[in-house]
C-alpha cells in the first residue's frame, strides 16, 4: 500500500468516526486541541499525522487508538457489540484493581453459563 492511500484511508475512517459521533471538524478540533483545518488536512489525507496525534484524535472520537486502522475499502462498519466492548473497556480503565477483578470474575462466571447452554 503506498503512503498516501494509508494516509487516505485513515482519513476516510476519522471522517466516519466524527460523522457518527455528530461533530463538526471544529468540534473535533476542539477536543483535541487542534485547529478545524488540521483535522480537514488529516480527514483529506494531506497531513501524515503523528501517533500522538491520532492517539488524542481517538480520545476525542471515544474510541480505541486501533479503530482509526480498522478500515475495509475505505469503510468500516462498527456493530453495537463492538461500541459496547469499547464501552465496556473505557469503564474498567476507570475502577480500581478490587473493582476489575469482580468485573473479571462476574464476565467469567456469564460467559461459563453461556458456554454450558
Amino acid at each position: 500500500m503506498k503512503d498516501k492511500e494509508i494516509l487516505k484511508l485513515v482519513g476516510t475512517r476519522i471522517r466516519a468516526l466524527r460523522k457518527e459521533r455528530g461533530l463538526s471538524q471544529e468540534a473535533l478540533g476542539e477536543k483535541g486541541g487542534f485547529h478545524f483545518s488540521y483535522i480537514g488536512q488529516i480527514e483529506r489525507g494531506e497531513k501524515n499525522v503523528s501517533l500522538l496525534n491520532l492517539n488524542k484524535i481517538a480520545e476525542s472520537l471515544e474510541v480505541n487508538l486501533i479503530q482509526l486502522f480498522a478500515y475495509v475499502n475505505e469503510e468500516m462498519v462498527v456493530t453495537s457489540a463492538e461500541n459496547d466492548f469499547q464501552d465496556i473497556v473505557g469503564l474498567l480503565r476507570e475502577a480500581n484493581e478490587e473493582k476489575i477483578r469482580l468485573a473479571k470474575n462476574v464476565l467469567r462466571e456469564i460467559l461459563r453459563g453461556n458456554a454450558s447452554t
